[in-house]
């Protein structure tokens, strides 16, 4: 669950967009462009940093803006985005890396000028990029533990389960990794990977002033995922289709948990 749209804390090239009256303006020099999945790119580090500035260039020559890229490994999240007035800060996974000509353009759109139908050509291109998708946890991923200082998340998985989706569910749960301490404007509450069937709570969560109802109402949040699946069908990725939001208000509490997360924001964002 994200109180705001993501960006990413992560290090990125700047490829700055520049044109001359003599013609398309040179490949720029090279930036570092971070590279999340060394062990399952084919491709040596070297190589991984040519190809995604050469794409980096490539949107920023489209778009006329810079474009502020990292490549990732992600399972679920195969593009993420946050546009400003004066850059786009963009997350692909490394299939976009030797995409053809048209998503690139499609990406650029979607992501650059905001044209929702372009999301149509990206889920068609991951489509048929799903054997690129990691399928295991890499052996660095955190493994999953649920029980924290003040809450047992397997028990209030057991309860909402029992509860709520009469045991329908399958999956697992756990406390995330605390990330470093730093200023931010957003921050994720619970993630679920469909792929593994696992569920990541914030640790922020475990502390002793935040009610059992919220962290519960979080818990209730990210098993609705597994029912409600993303989906891509209208030309933009959406998150959290109409079903899954009026599944959502019939948790018991909905209105308190969205009242607390209102009024305690900054307390969260802290950590």
């Amino acid at each position: 669950m994200s109180l705001f749209p993501r960006g990413s804390s992560a290090e990125r090239a700047v490829v700055p967009a520049q044109r001359t009256p003599e013609g398309p303006a040179p490949l720029p020099p090279r930036n570092r462009v971070v590279e999340e999945a060394p062990r399952v790119l084919t491709s040596t580090r070297e190589e991984l940093w040519t190809r995604a500035e050469s794409l980096a260039w490539r949107l920023s020559a489209n778009l006329g803006m810079p474009v502020r890229l990292a490549v990732t490994d992600n399972r679920s999240t195969m593009v993420s985005f946050r546009r400003g007035s004066q850059v786009l800060q963009l997350r692909l996974h490394h299939m976009f890396l030797d995409a053809p000509e048209s998503v690139v353009r499609a990406v650029a759109d979607y992501a650059g000028r905001g044209h929702r139908a372009a999301g149509n050509l990206l889920d068609e291109y991951i489509r048929g990029q799903q054997p690129l998708i990691r399928q295991l946890r890499r052996e660095s991923d955190a493994e999953l533990n649920p029980l924290g200082r003040c809450f047992d998340l397997r028990a209030l998985y057991n309860g909402v389960n029992e509860a709520y989706f009469q045991n329908g569910i399958q999956a697992r749960i756990g406390w995330g990794r605390m990330p470093p301490r730093r200023r931010r404007k957003s921050i994720r509450l619970g993630v679920y990977d469909h792929q593994t069937r696992e569920i990541r709570i914030h640790p922020a969560l475990d502390k002793p002033e935040v009610p059992a109802f919220f962290v519960e109402f979080i818990v209730f949040h990210e098993m609705l995922h597994q029912l409600f699946p993303s989906s891509g069908r209208t030309g933009r990725r959406v998150h959290h289709p109409r079903a899954f939001r009026e599944r959502e208000r019939t948790y018991p509490h909905y209105g308190a948990a969205l009242r607390w997360e209102r009024e305690n924001l900054g307390t969260l964002l802290r950590g």
